[in-house]
């Protein structure tokens, strides 16, 4: 295949990656969104390995059979909760690629076309060091968000004295050992960028705290995109730099996006968990030391409530997800709907664990799109409304969030339902949310705890409102 014509084809492969995102930028377009991104891809593939210079089929398929295989299996196996932590994962592998990537092209750059071993370009220099950093980063960053995801580690933040000026110093140095490395061309510079990189990479992960981390997820892959990009530049691949930039661009919007929705700044995020104190953890490992006492209802005090009522709103969270109860939960609102009672979903921006993680779980039980509302959309309506049927989502309606100066999350927004005339709130036990604070929403008057799993709670519920 001519450079021309592959070219062609890697541009028609871009242009369905962009149509990808577009498409996976609302629920309605999503499945559309999903099919623009596989056709890309597997035009991109079948075009670089039409392109001249490809010298081995066998391992390159081999590799797909091999990585294929591994995905259709984990794909078929994987739970809707697992999803965060399955992203984390991917991420850390695509970081891990850029630097094995870069690695090859420095010790065979003939086999690139950059120069040869002990005289590489400079320009070649900056872009695969460049894209080590990133890489190297993007992967030990993603193990620790997968680690605590999957509750190998506390959610909660791990800070230290002088963490933010260490960071800093790993910065300057990786800065340093880049312009050694174009200089010298040392191997040790190389390496030293190399485990620099992945030691920043931990060090930047750990001080972030539970609540940030569907924000940690859409900045890694970010991140994971930037590497992409910078080895696309070492590989002189055009259509590696342009998806590499797509998902470094949107996913940096995205987390921008979220922070702003969660009163974060962006720049803390990147600078791991820049603002983050001892103090404030110290609350949050505090935060499960409380005997006040609460109001326990039943699944019948909550179907005649909202049976009988003219509004609810149901915020669902990573309790749901947790649980798999979404299909239950569509068809307790159902019941209600049918009763002529306005039923709702509200969703904050950092519900579960992942950017749209409700909004996913929500569409594959087939609730209506135009019942699904945003924080922004519907925080006014709890003041006017009856019921908050409240299934798991724990850090996101606390309002220590507004009151509590001290705690980890004071200043993110909350979803209002301590607003609305009565709240029950799902929960299996009085434990703490994933930011390990404790919810104060648990103690108002209005609420009224609802301890179980959150499937049976929904069942239960259900099978009252069809004897009333």
């Amino acid at each position: 295949m001519s450079a021309d014509l592959a070219g062609l084809f890697y541009l028609i492969a871009s242009i369905c990656f962009i149509l990808a995102l577009r498409g996976l930028s609302h629920p309605t377009t999503s499945r559309t969104g999903n099919i623009y991104g596989m056709v890309g891809m597997a035009i991109a593939i079948a075009t670089t390995m039409a392109v001249p210079g490809v010298v081995n089929y066998g391992l390159i398929l081999a590799a797909i059979v091999l990585g294929g295989g591994i995905g259709t299996v984990v794909a078929m196996r994987i739970s809707m909760t697992a999803l965060p932590q399955l992203v984390a994962a991917f991420h850390s592998l695509v970081g891990l690629a850029a630097v094995l990537v870069a690695l090859a092209a420095y010790y065979k750059p003939e086999a690139y076309g950059i120069g040869v071993a002990g005289d590489i370009k400079v320009a070649s220099l900056i872009e695969m060091s460049i894209g080590i950093a990133i890489g190297a980063i993007t992967f030990t960053g993603s193990l620790v968000a997968f680690a605590k995801l999957q509750g190998l580690v506390s959610g909660r933040p791990l800070v230290f004295p002088l963490q933010h000026p260490l960071n800093a110093a790993q910065g300057i140095a990786i800065v340093a050992l880049i312009a050694w490395l174009c200089f010298g061309q040392s191997d040790t510079a190389l390496w030293l960028i190399v485990i620099i990189s992945l030691a920043l990479g931990f060090l930047l992960i750990v001080p972030i705290g539970g609540a940030d981390m569907p924000v940690v997820v859409s900045m890694l892959n970010s991140y994971s995109g930037w590497a992409a990009c910078g080895i696309g530049f070492t590989l002189g691949n055009n259509l590696l730099i342009v998806t590499g930039a797509l998902v470094g661009s949107s996913g940096a919007i995205l987390s921008y996006i979220m922070c702003k929705g969660m009163n974060r700044s962006i720049i803390n995020v990147i600078l791991g968990g820049f603002g983050t104190d001892e103090a404030g953890a110290a609350a949050a490992a505090a935060a499960g030391d409380d005997d006040r006492q609460v109001k326990a209802g039943s699944p019948d005090d909550a179907a005649f409530l909202m049976k009988n009522g003219k509004s609810v709103i149901i915020v669902p969270g990573y309790g749901m997800a947790v649980a798999q109860a979404q299909h239950v939960l569509r068809e307790m609102a159902d019941l209600l709907k049918a009763d002529g009672v306005d039923v709702r979903y509200a969703i904050h921006p950092v519900a579960g664990r992942m950017p749209g993680h409700m909004n996913v779980l929500l569409a594959e039980a087939n609730v209506p799109y135009d019942e699904v509302f945003e924080m922004e959309e519907v925080n006014r309506d709890f003041r006017s409304t009856d019921v908050a049927f409240v299934i798991g989502a724990n850090d996101i309606t606390n309002p220590a969030a507004k009151t509590d100066p001290a705690s980890p999350i004071y200043g993110m927004p909350i979803l209002d339902v301590e607003q609305a005339g009565t709240v029950f709130f799902i929960k299996r036990s009085m434990a703490t949310g994933y930011a390990g604070v404790q919810n104060e929403l648990f103690f108002k008057d209005n609420t009224s705890m609802l301890f179980g799993d959150a499937k049976v709670m929904c069942e239960k519920i259900v099978k009252a409102l069809e004897t009333l």
